[in-house]
């Protein structure tokens, strides 16, 4: 990977922020290949028991404190109950519309026996017990099918490394499955120091008690409700004996798996919800940017007077020194006023110079090319092998081979709320209001970047306007808090325009991917082989937010592929990781994104070399994975046949534990491709909320059908080319499908629904295209010739 460091400068007038520095080391390492070095000490600390996520770290969080002072019950780091009978649950994952400050809730109020209406929810202080611990089980390169005690290890070692880390993390469709233990043994605890008391309080046999409604019911018909229990249990502790904290069998479950309304629903449409642009400190200022246009490029001169005088302007702010290399941001200049559009009026008068670039000659077509000539030239990482890509079977003689190059673009995350970020620097501490996915991580850029301890640093984290992986980056918290800084102690709000937005992203990684395959006479698939190409999102994303080297190989390039369920005797998936100067990150359903699509096309033109139907050749390659097959069926029998001048393509994939089969209901007219119609079966384990799995999937749809049919970012002279909805076009209403959510029944534990939706629906469309038109298409996103 290349640094892109920002150039020397010459600037005039700008007051520049602190420099941060940081470290190099080599990318080409295996994930736990640091914890090989010391196999002994980890051995012995990977087997001790993993730390425990009831109590704060480190005694009373500032929330906790506040809620004794008040006379709350404290019974554990997740919940308090108030005299009155108020649950307080802490929600640790941020509210970005998928519906975790419904669903969480659920999870804890279900063990507690506590009626919904009386649970609040309060947002998480910095504390390593609210650690997603699956996201980093999740980043290991197993097959989903992988069992026994070596992939058990690995992510049981995996998880007590996220327990240390302790990193706040929405992403990865991990919400509720990291939740559904933890927040439920929070609940059952409390509720048996709720047991407990009432026990006391009545000199009762405590296995004679129950509990329901927010109250402990005794056999004589005595009631006790949990606000006149819940200082007496606070007080006798929160040691319980584990025979006493039971779990509920799902036939035991009142509000899991049940239809409820989402919390956040009325404040969004009467407008009490708090965005991160909603929220006025007193005294605040405004920023505006004018960041560089160049990728790679610096500030060799700013003009700072020219701007001073107009409306409302305080402060011009070099803020480039403060960004790691591979930031979405590039290097630039903040104009700090009285007003936003001051600020932005005056950025765009700013007189700035731009330093040369390394960069400027960096086009979509040389991206492509240099991964064609890795392709070519490299043998890649060999994420899966089984059998031997040179033996097929002797009836392969008659048989032939079949072979196809798929591409996929650089996509924006283009969130509906532009990047954005509140920060105040006052008397040595720093104080956030930031619509992000993580906020430790941001509390540790913002202490670095402000000097200060990270306990020096506060953060509110509010709703956020769509995340799909952008706010799990910090360059908008680093530009925030080095603008902040400068202003004396006033707050200061910096919102990036929708320009800055969609030209300085981290963008899905562009990738390419050549497959062959041999087929029997019979059409048999004896050997399947693929090798793809791209950026590696780990190599940047780990230095860039986390002062880590990036390491490899990074699953998130080979997924979806690597993973499938095909049973196909010899088959191999390589991928070869290329250096990315365009800056990479996290996108909703990441490498399965465009992977999806390589692998579910290539199957369909598998099944049509072979004569057969698209359906009968994935059923008879998936008869030993009920799962899949279930939703295939599902699917099928739901999209029914189509009507005349439409066709249905079908494509089925796995992605974040979560099977998903689409069936996509396509017209063509002239050259323009329409999805009336998409059914999506899915099997996501146990339902926490129906309604929120059909507005996941609908929301996934239309995400995936926007970079399907529109979604591209291409370079030129080492510029992106689109910058707003006119040239990078998201699915308008008029254009959306009819989606139709099937949702499987499963007693296993929840899997991911963030993002499952989004990966199989542009095959699905391209497979449909096929039957309709007799073109392939081969490329994202989707154009007939």
């Amino acid at each position: 990977m290349r640094d892109t460091g920002t150039p020397g400068s010459d600037k005039e007038g700008a007051t520049p922020a602190a420099p941060r520095h940081g470290t190099r080391t080599s990318r080409r390492r295996f994930l736990l290949g640091g914890l090989a070095a010391g196999t002994a000490l980890v051995v012995g600390w990977g087997v001790a028991p993993p730390r425990q996520r009831l109590h704060a770290t480190a005694g009373d969080t500032a929330y906790l404190k506040t809620a004794r002072a008040g006379g709350t019950a404290v019974l554990n780091g997740w919940v308090t109950i108030d005299t009155d009978g108020t649950v307080s649950v802490v929600v640790p994952r941020s509210e970005m519309g998928q519906g975790v400050h419904t669903a969480l809730p659920v999870l804890l109020a279900e063990e507690l026996d506590a009626p919904l209406e009386a649970v609040r929810v309060v947002p998480a202080p910095i504390d390593k017990i609210f650690a997603n611990l699956t996201v980093l089980r999740d980043t290991l390169p197993f097959h989903p099918d992988d069992a026994g005690s070596v992939p058990e290890g690995a992510r049981w070692v995996a998880g007590k490394v996220a327990r240390e880390l302790g990193i706040m993390f929405t992403g990865g469709s991990t919400s509720v499955k990291d939740a559904w233990m933890t927040m439920r043994e929070a609940g059952a605890v409390a509720r048996a120091m709720l047991l407990r008391a009432a026990a006391e309080q009545w000199t009762a046999d405590v296995a004679t008690l129950t509990t329901r409604d927010g109250m402990v019911l005794h056999p004589d018909g005595r009631r006790a409700p949990y606000g006149l229990l819940a200082a007496r249990a606070a007080a006798l502790g929160a040691d319980i004996e584990p025979a006493d904290v039971r779990l509920k069998t799902p036939a035991q479950f009142t509000l899991i798996g049940k239809p409820l309304p989402r919390r956040d629903a009325p404040d969004k449409v009467n407008g009490r919800a708090v965005f991160g642009i909603d929220v006025r400190p007193e005294g605040l200022l405004y920023a505006a940017l004018r960041m560089a246009p160049v990728l790679g490029a610096g500030v060799a001169r700013c003009e700072a007077g020219k701007v001073a005088n107009l409306p409302g302007v305080v402060k011009v702010v070099d803020v480039s020194s403060v960004l790691a290399p591979l930031s979405g941001a590039g290097a630039g200049i903040a104009v700090v006023a009285k007003g936003w559009w001051q600020a932005r009026q005056a950025a765009q008068m700013l007189p700035v110079e731009w330093s040369p670039s390394p960069h400027a000659a960096l086009s979509s077509e040389s991206v492509m090319a240099g991964l064609a000539h890795a392709l070519d030239t490299e043998d890649g990482y060999a994420y899966f092998e089984a059998g031997s890509q040179d033996a097929p079977e002797p009836a392969a003689a008659q048989g032939r081979v079949v072979k196809a190059e798929y591409r996929a673009p650089f996509l924006a995350h283009a969130t509906m709320e532009p990047q954005n970020c509140t920060a105040q620097v006052l008397k040595g501490k720093v104080t956030l209001w930031a619509p992000t996915q993580v906020p430790s991580i941001a509390v540790d850029i913002a202490a670095k970047v402000a000097g200060v301890a990270r306990e020096d640093v506060a953060i509110h984290v509010t709703m956020l306007g769509g995340g799909f992986g952008r706010r799990l980056e910090t360059d908008m918290v680093a530009q925030a808090v080095a603008i902040a800084m400068q202003t004396g102690g006033r707050p200061v709000q910096l919102i990036w325009t929708r320009e800055d937005d969609i030209a300085h992203d981290v963008y899905r990684p562009a990738a390419l991917g050549r497959y062959t395959a041999r087929l029997g006479a019979d059409g048999r698939v004896l050997a399947w082989d693929s090798k793809l190409a791209s950026g590696a999102i780990g190599h940047q994303y780990f230095p860039r937010n986390l002062g880590l080297p990036g390491v490899g190989p990074d699953k998130t390039t080979a997924e979806g592929e690597y993973d499938m369920q095909y049973a196909i005797a010899n088959r191999r998936s390589r991928h070869v990781a290329v250096d990315s100067a365009v800056p990479i990150g996290y996108w909703r359903s990441v490498g399965h994104s465009h992977n999806a699509f390589f692998k579910e096309s290539f199957a369909d033109e598998l099944a049509h070399a072979a004569g057969q139907d698209p359906a009968a050749w994935r059923r008879a390659l998936l008869k030993d994975h009920p799962r899949h097959l279930a939703v295939l069926d599902a699917a099928l029998a739901r999209a029914g046949t189509p009507p005349d001048g439409r066709a249905h393509g079908l494509a089925v994939h796995q992605s974040f534990g979560t099977v998903v089969a689409q069936v996509a209901e396509v017209s063509v007219e002239g050259k323009d491709i329409r999805v009336h119609r998409v059914v999506c079966a899915v099997d996501c384990g146990i339902v926490v909320n129906p309604n929120l799995v059909a507005q996941q999937v609908e929301s996934g749809v239309v995400f995936g059908l926007s970079a399907a049919l529109g979604g591209e970012i291409t370079f030129a002279n080492g510029q992106p080319q689109q910058t707003n909805f006119g040239d990078y076009p998201v699915l308008r209403m008029n254009q959306t499908p009819v989606v139709e959510t099937i949702v499987m029944p499963s007693a296993a534990p929840p899997e991911g629904m963030g993002e499952p939706a989004v990966p199989p629906v542009a095959p699905a469309v391209a497979n449909a295209v096929f039957k309709l038109t007799g073109q392939r298409l081969r490329s994202l996103p989707l154009r007939l010739a």
